[in-house]
Parts: structure tokens; sequence; C-alpha cells
């Protein structure tokens, strides 16, 4: 529904943070969507793409099987549960985010060489 917004959202993005259910099934099929449009359709690296999968207080959802498609296998991937471990959730996001900028710095830096060299 919302579909005509997306590239209003990805201009100029430098990262992607996938927040789903792992709870529905539904959701195991849409972030291979969500992953199609707005990973592989940029020009994002696998690295600028962070899973989250968000637990509700009380489920007892099975951390360690969930069944991505293979593309997806190879993203980070978090278990969160803000009533649980709302720190290392906090952690997972700030190493999340140093790395972009890092790789940002970086871009910049070789964008930089060029212009000079």
């Amino acid at each position: 529904r919302f579909e005509t917004c997306w590239p209003a959202l990805m201009k100029d993005s430098h990262g992607v943070v996938i927040v789903f259910n792992p709870e529905l099934p539904s959701h195991l099929k849409e972030i291979e969507m969500w992953y199609s449009c707005f990973v592989q359709q940029q020009p994002l690296q696998d690295s600028q793409c962070l899973l989250v999968a968000h637990h509700k207080p009380g489920d007892a959802g099975d951390t360690e099987n969930l069944n991505l498609a293979s593309p997806l296998n190879k993203l980070k991937l978090i278990h969160s549960n803000l009533e649980e471990d709302p720190e290392d959730v906090r952690m997972e996001f700030v190493k999340y985010f140093r790395s972009i900028i890092n790789s940002l710095n970086e871009s910049r830096d070789r964008e930089e060489m060029s212009i000079i060299s």
C-alpha cells in the first residue's frame, strides 16, 4: 500500500534495519521481500543490514532455530526482548551503527583521496 513512498525512504540510505516477529510465519516471507527491495536493489552490502527478531514479552519462542531464506542467513541477526535484555539490544544496535559510520568514513576518505590523486 505504501510502495510508492519506498524510493523516498531508500534515497541516500546507508543502512537498513529490518524488525520482524519470528513467531509469525508470514513475517519470515515478508522479510525476504524487504531485503530484496531495500538491500539487494540498492547499492548496499549485506554488512549494512541488520535483522532484529523481536520477541514480545511472554513469548517463549525458539531463538536458536530460526529458518531464514538463504540470502538472509548471511546477515547479522539479533534477537530482542526489551523486557529481558534491553541493554544487549542497545549494545548490538550501537555496534551496527558504528559499523555504518565507519563504512561512511572510509568511503568519504577514498573519495577525497581519489580527488587529490
